[in-house]
């Protein structure tokens, strides 16, 4: 266990960003695979509403620092490729 205090305050700090992150990338993911349904289902506007919410998820994602950007990019334009595909 940690001694210091300020040990002690990283732990906490730790714990919260944590939880934060986690939550983030947990959104980024169900969101992904809302696209994905979507993309299956034939319903292209479905999928392009599904597709604005799961980019605006991984932008801000990106811009906490959760993920990077190049990551998200990359997520979201394999996203967008699997609707053009399917449309």
């Amino acid at each position: 266990m940690a001694n210091t205090r300020s040990a002690l305050k990283r732990v906490r700090k730790t714990k919260k960003e944590t939880a934060r992150n986690r939550i983030l990338k947990t959104r980024v993911k169900v969101l992904r695979k809302e696209v994905a349904a979507a993309v299956e289902s034939g319903d292209a506007r479905k999928a392009q509403e599904a597709y604005d919410k799961f980019a605006s998820a991984a932008d801000k994602a990106a811009k906490k620092g959760t993920l990077h950007k190049n990551t998200a990019s990359r997520l979201k334009a394999r996203a967008a490729a699997s609707i053009a595909k399917a449309a």
